[in-house]
């Protein structure tokens, strides 16, 4: 099942390349046809992450409030996830399912032939950073190296632009922080990859900014907006605890 999506994939591929007469206009071209077919998973993710960022306040009350019983601070849990219809792992399941079309991408994208580039930019988009550099010296992997560090970059930019959502301050340094090492590390993977890769990771973290800017942003406010407006509007429960009575001590006859 695997080697016939990935051969799939890669006929198409070869298809778009053909067509359009270059093999790095085509990885562009799958890699925004592959964004644009998850687009409305990625939406629904981002709807329920909104959702709970929005009912996060009160879970955490729940969890203060009943932080001594954790048998009760479970079932008040499962009461209030049912009630909310409120699914922890919703904003997770569609990353789950776009993660084989991202793997099986990366390898198509290490299957180009080995004369193929892109616009003449990229002479061959079979070649890594590190080839290039072994073949043609540091200047020649100029544009190698570009395109690697393009990478890192644009790996980073969608967590700096996270960080005007959050307002505690170590929350922000170490978001940053955890920006500043992803970056660094795809740089470093970056350098090892044929230059197809970095052509398909480039243009899908260009797209994922642009998404986020355009698309992201405004369906979390709404969301939130929305959950907000529902919780507002939602009739106040009294939790009222009865006292047990103690039974009345039986007269002396």
């Amino acid at each position: 099942m695997w080697d016939w999506f990935v051969n799939f994939l890669t006929q198409v591929l070869a298809f778009l390349a053909n067509n359009c007469g270059d093999w790095g206009i085509a990885v562009i071209i799958l890699t925004v046809i592959v964004r644009l077919l998850i687009m409305p998973l990625m939406t629904k993710s981002t709807a329920s992450t909104a959702r709970m960022q929005a009912l996060q306040p009160l879970l955490q009350e729940i969890q203060d409030k009943y932080q001594d019983d954790p048998v009760r601070m479970n079932e008040e849990m499962r009461k209030f996830q049912a009630e909310h219809n409120f699914n922890p792992l919703g904003g997770c399941l569609p990353m789950f399912l776009q993660m084989p079309i991202f793997f099986a991408l990366f390898t198509v994208a290490r299957n180009v032939p080995e004369n193929a580039s892109f616009l003449n930019i990229i002479p061959h988009l079979s070649q890594s950073v590190t080839g290039a550099i072994a073949t043609s010296g540091w200047r020649g992997a100029a544009v190698y190296i570009f395109f690697d560090v393009l990478f890192g970059v644009m790996t980073f930019v969608p967590m700096i632009m996270n960080l005007r959502t959050m307002t505690d301050d170590a929350q922000r340094q170490q978001s940053l922080l955890m920006g500043l090492m992803m970056g660094g590390m795809m740089i470093w993977f970056g350098i090892q990859v044929p230059a197809a890769v970095l052509l398909y990771y480039d243009t899908s973290a260009i797209w994922q900014v642009i998404q986020q800017q355009l698309v992201t942003n405004r369906v979390m406010e709404k969301v939130k907006a929305e959950e907000a407006e529902r919780l507002q509007n939602q009739p106040v429960k009294v939790d009222v605890v009865r006292k047990e009575r103690k039974p009345r001590p039986k007269k002396k006859g």
